[in-house]
């Protein structure tokens, strides 16, 4: 892809209140909640944005925004994160209060809110070169006025709607349209109402076939919670990209994260089926590390990136809140052996998540030398992060993990090998915040070295040498 992805739709200003409650009101049988902190985030397709950027993918907004104080807010909090084209906005963009006890919403106040203007020349640039496009409509007038120009966007590049029940149908043509259970169940009733009946597989897979015949999309993915997803191209055959495990955080905005991921995913040259899997994924993960109202929003550009990806520092923020351990581990993983498994599945069990740092090809070159990694980080990553053991996998760049460290402030840090743990160079570093070192044992006879030497061996009709090591 050469062009940015496009998020076009409505954005709002969120804003978590959070604090206790202990005491009823003496003049009404309410709660009294005692404020502890207040925080604002983007939201709606701006949201969407955000979490797309947090892959390091280019992205342009592109929405309506007005002069008031919560659209000079979202302005600040989306400086230098994401490109920012504007469309006038009569009024200001609408704000969301959620008012949470114990991470729970207790109750919602929405104000604000306006019409967008006219598609200007700008739009026309920039979703002309769109390398994708996601439509993150909220039905408040984004998507509708831009539809003119979103029909000849889906001849030209892959289009993602992510649709709302108060908003417009996808123009034809959409790669992929993303209804959550309860908006693919209303708006199939619509059309047939005997659609609205049944919450199972086989009603699902009714539904999303319906509606990719009505909206005639490629195809439509039903996002099914802690199920995964339903994909459809609009026949009884559809595909159930399950979740890869069950989260029990927050879920707001997890629509978003999934079409976010979806897009990106299709910007990159994904098939429609891998990006409906990276949106199953990233949802169920976001939602674990607490959800919209846990985002850590990514660095403005020119500023250092953190050396983690964004998910893993949000996953031992959001365990250490609750007061869980996390622990960490680290090193090549280069072809993942029993020895490799047996040392995550221990580190497992000493806490409540897991985080991998892991080497990247250059590091690993560094340290291992010409011919290493014989696997590629992607698929390092990807395979450690399929292990029911790991909840997250932190890539760095440098010979060692320290400043992957200093991030996720681990209390428990584990190796594996014969070290011992006075020996070990990253105890000084978690000496830091009171994290401890712990050494556990290798299955004696695994190690990387060796499964190369004896691939390489049998390849050459040799008997390769066995290495009692168990290097990673």
């Amino acid at each position: 892809m050469n062009g940015p992805l496009v998020v076009v739709g409505d954005s709002l200003l969120d804003v978590d209140v959070d604090g206790a409650a202990t005491r009823l009101a003496p003049d009404a049988p309410v709660p009294v909640v005692d404020v502890e902190s207040e925080r604002s985030r983007p939201g709606g397709a701006a949201l969407a944005a955000v979490l797309a950027a947090r892959t390091g993918q280019r992205v342009v907004l592109l929405t309506a925004l007005g002069r008031g104080e919560a659209s000079n807010r979202l302005r600040r909090a989306l400086a230098g994160r994401v490109e920012l084209a504007e469309l006038p906005l009569d009024g200001d963009i609408p704000v969301k209060t959620r008012i949470r006890v114990d991470e729970r919403p207790l109750l919602r106040i929405d104000r604000g809110g306006g019409r967008p203007g006219p598609a200007n020349g700008a739009a026309r640039r920039i979703l002309g070169s769109a390398g994708a496009v996601l439509v993150s409509d909220y039905g408040r007038g984004v998507a509708e006025v831009l539809t003119p120009l979103l029909t000849p966007a889906t001849r030209r590049c892959p289009v993602v709607w992510d649709p709302h029940p108060r908003g417009g149908p996808p123009v034809p043509g959409a790669r992929l349209v993303t209804p959550n259970a309860a908006e693919a169940r209303s708006t199939a009733a619509a059309l047939d109402a005997r659609s609205a009946a049944g919450d199972g597989l086989a009603d699902h897979t009714r539904r999303a076939a319906l509606l990719a015949r009505h909206w005639r999309a490629a195809a439509v993915a039903v996002t099914l919670g802690p199920r995964g997803a339903l994909l459809s191209r609009g026949t009884d055959s559809p595909i159930l990209l399950p979740a890869p495990h069950e989260a029990g955080g927050d879920p707001c905005g997890a629509g978003d994260c999934f079409a976010a991921s979806a897009a990106v995913a299709l910007a990159r040259g994904a098939i429609t089926e891998e990006a409906v899997h990276c949106g199953v994924v990233a949802a169920a993960d976001f939602v674990a590390s607490g959800g919209a109202g846990g985002l850590a929003l990514p660095p403005p550009a020119g500023r250092p990136a953190a050396p983690l990806p964004v998910r893993a520092a949000e996953l031992a923020a959001a365990v250490r809140a609750r007061g869980g351990t996390v622990v960490a581990t680290g090193g090549c993983f280069d072809l993942l052996h029993a020895g490799h498994v047996g040392l995550l599945e221990s580190a497992a069990r000493l806490g409540d998540c897991l985080v991998v740092c892991l080497n990247s090809d250059d590091s690993v070159r560094r340290l291992k030398g010409p011919g290493r990694p014989l696997t590629p980080v992607a698929d390092r990553a990807s395979v450690l992060a399929g292990l029911g053991c790991v909840d997250a996998v932190a890539v760095f760049e440098e010979d060692t993990p320290h400043a992957v460290l200093r991030e996720l402030r681990p209390d428990v840090w584990v190796k594996g090998g014969d070290y011992t743990v006075e020996a070990l160079p990253e105890a000084e570093v978690l000496a830091e915040w009171g994290g401890h070192a712990l050494v556990l044992p290798y299955l004696s006879g695994r190690s990387t070295t060796a499964l190369a030497e004896r691939a390489a061996a049998a390849g050459s009709g040799r008997s390769g040498p066995a290495s009692a090591g168990a290097g990673a």
